[in-house]
């Protein structure tokens, strides 16, 4: 295992680069640490060795995960999640306090909670929705991040038809929060849930309108027909 993660550092370290490095840096206003390498190629690196492991006992996988994770790198967290998420096959009701761990230790940036949660997370939660008023009570912590993976947990099922109460009551408890990347992410969550139940979740953003703050409700209703988006946009 040990060899496996030298390589794969290996493989990040060859395709840095410093100036890509340093742009990315800009959209994460918490910080974070970074090899430098385009999202595409470390799929790419992280498709590679998941082909030397993906017979190996599922618990292997999530201990070689949980290493990476370990490093605080951007590129090795991608492919954790990545590995977690191609592994989905072979989830366990209890691999969900596993997830959360990883969110509330290793996914204090907008990026780690989208893609934890719109994948391997949000996949998890669609086979064992017994687990949604867990995730609710996220939508309750002083952590922005937990706040925002709240509602960007529930995406993968709500793509699918699923979770549309869930989110309501997601929305309800997120609907005044003043922090930018949460309402940024119950209005996506909001948008989502309308490809499916659009009267719904338009009935619900002109109820709640004036409460909702104007980032939400624009990301909300950004797939409405324009009629209804002035409707909704009307003070």
């Amino acid at each position: 295992m040990k060899r496996l993660v030298i390589e794969i550092r290996k493989d990040l370290k060859a395709g840095s680069d410093e100036g890509y490095r340093r742009a990315i840096q800009v959209f994460f206003k918490e910080g974070i640490k970074l090899y430098g390498v385009r999202t595409p190629a470390v799929r790419k690196i992280s498709q590679k060795y998941y082909a030397a492991i993906k017979d190996r006992p599922r618990d292997d996988i999530f201990k070689l995960c949980g290493h990476l994770l370990g490093s605080g790198l951007s590129e090795e967290r991608t492919i954790a999640f990545d590995w977690a998420y191609r592994s989905r096959k072979r989830y366990q009701p209890g691999d969900f306090s596993r997830f959360e761990k990883w969110l509330k230790k290793f996914a204090p940036d907008w990026g780690g909670v989208d893609d934890l949660c719109t994948h391997a997370l949000g996949c998890f939660l669609y086979h064992h929705p017994e687990y949604a008023p867990r995730v609710l009570k996220w939508a309750g912590s002083p952590k922005w991040w937990m706040r925002r993976a709240s509602g960007v947990a529930l995406i993968y099922g709500l793509r699918r038809g699923f979770f549309l109460k869930e989110a309501f009551k997601t929305a309800d408890i997120l609907l005044s929060d003043k922090e930018d990347l949460v309402q940024k992410g119950y209005g996506w969550m909001l948008k989502v849930a309308g490809d499916n139940h659009q009267r719904e979740v338009f009935d619900y953003v002109i109820e709640n309108k004036k409460e909702m703050p104007r980032t939400a409700l624009r990301c909300a209703i950004e797939k409405f027909p324009e009629g209804l988006r002035q409707k909704a946009l009307a003070r």
